[in-house]
């Protein structure tokens, strides 16, 4: 069972998710909030598995209460959920490590199966605010991670891109783990799909 903490100000929306995710066999909300203060202060005495935050609420933000809980080195896993698709606000959040970031036009089963990603250490964020939160002067990838890339673009099995890059497929699974991470993406599709957008792939 995956334990699950909601913090939002509208009282009907936290209420409709509230009875959305209870819908769902593997998932419990034990909590719930309408500021982020009394949302802090629940999330450090019930350390629900996931935290599914808004951004703006009273008293503290949900973008303020994933900072504190990374400054604490919780184990609760942090879903940004809003309607604010901002490079400024989007940017916050990965540097909080926030392990998710939906916008609440989002069809409800990408809500449900984030959660149960990023309990299994994924990280999910909304694909339109990652294409455009990189830009050419901001390229994350090292050379090594590029080059893996390319050959992935190639349509390459693993075991290929290995042997092209005289590398052990191990080292390409590690690259493409890192790239992953670096774009907030979780396939070689959504990776290529940024790393052209912004060129770093011709």
């Amino acid at each position: 069972m995956i334990t699950v903490y909601l913090a939002e100000d509208q009282s009907m929306l936290n209420s409709a998710l509230t009875q959305l995710l209870e819908l769902e066999d593997d998932l419990h909300v034990v909590g719930s909030a309408g500021d982020g203060a009394t949302a802090w202060d629940d999330l450090q005495r019930l350390q629900p598995q996931v935290a599914i935050l808004d951004i703006e609420m009273p008293d503290l933000s949900g973008l303020d209460v994933a900072d504190r809980l990374q400054a604490a080195n919780a184990t609760t896993k942090v879903i940004i959920l809003t309607t604010f698709a901002q490079k400024a606000y989007f940017e916050r959040a990965v540097k909080a490590q926030a392990a998710g970031y939906l916008l609440k036009d989002s069809p409800s089963d990408d809500l449900i199966a984030a959660i149960r990603q990023v309990v299994q250490g994924q990280t999910i964020y909304a694909p339109e605010l990652v294409v455009n939160m990189f830009s050419a002067s901001t390229n994350p990838l090292t050379e090594r991670e590029l080059a893996v890339l390319t050959e992935a673009d190639k349509g390459l099995p693993t075991k290929s891109i290995a042997a092209n890059l005289f590398l052990s497929a191990g080292t390409v699974r590690n690259y493409l783990s890192a790239i992953f991470s670096k774009l907030g993406v979780h396939n070689r599709l959504e990776a290529i799909k940024i790393a052209k957008n912004n060129k770093w792939l011709a």
